[in-house]
């Protein structure tokens, strides 16, 4: 199955703000970033969307008719949600980088927690015989996806970077 996986523009939030399932809008208008998109992306791709707004809006102009799941929402922070990063205390950051896939902020959820999930989702949609699809979905979720599909390891795949409205194409292998 080949997804492409798109991250959603830029949420109008501060620079250097702890943010993940906070339901933020998009700090520039939907059209223009779709427009971007379009010409990168094959023709009638079914497309599925994180149910979050700034996913949503542009996947709603991407396609008529996109599929929301909840899997592809971004990590949950709990209540680290809305925090200046440099305003989160010393030792739970410490405590997050020495165990990430183990570690949960508080009333959150780990990096493990949030790759079962997506995982889930995506053996869920390879099921259904799909030959590819589109995935409107948050930078934390392509980190899952790409390093699963590459076969990276945890560390490798929780330090891939990409950009607001990057598209990404990757293949995911039959088990």
């Amino acid at each position: 199955m080949q997804l492409y996986l798109i991250r959603h523009p830029a949420p109008q939030v501060a620079a250097g703000v702890c943010y993940g399932r906070t339901d933020l809008p998009l700090a520039e208008d939907v059209a223009a970033a779709a427009a971007r998109i379009v010409p990168q992306l094959p023709p009638d791709l079914p497309v599925f969307t994180s149910p979050l707004q700034r996913c949503r809006q542009l996947a709603d102009a991407l396609h008529p008719a996109p599929r929301s799941d909840p899997r592809l929402q971004e990590m949950n922070f709990g209540m680290w949600e809305m925090t200046p990063w440099d305003r989160i205390q010393r030792e739970a950051l410490d405590g997050w980088a020495a165990d990430p896939l183990g570690y949960a902020p508080p009333q959150g959820e780990s990096v493990g927690q949030m790759q079962e999930r997506v995982q889930s989702f995506v053996t869920e949609t390879r099921r259904q015989g799909l030959e590819r699809a589109a995935l409107v979905i948050h930078a934390g979720v392509m980190k899952v996806i790409v390093g699963h599909a590459q076969g990276l390891p945890a560390r490798k795949w929780m330090a891939l970077k990409f950009d607001y409205e990057s598209v990404v194409c990757v293949n995911i292998a039959n088990p």
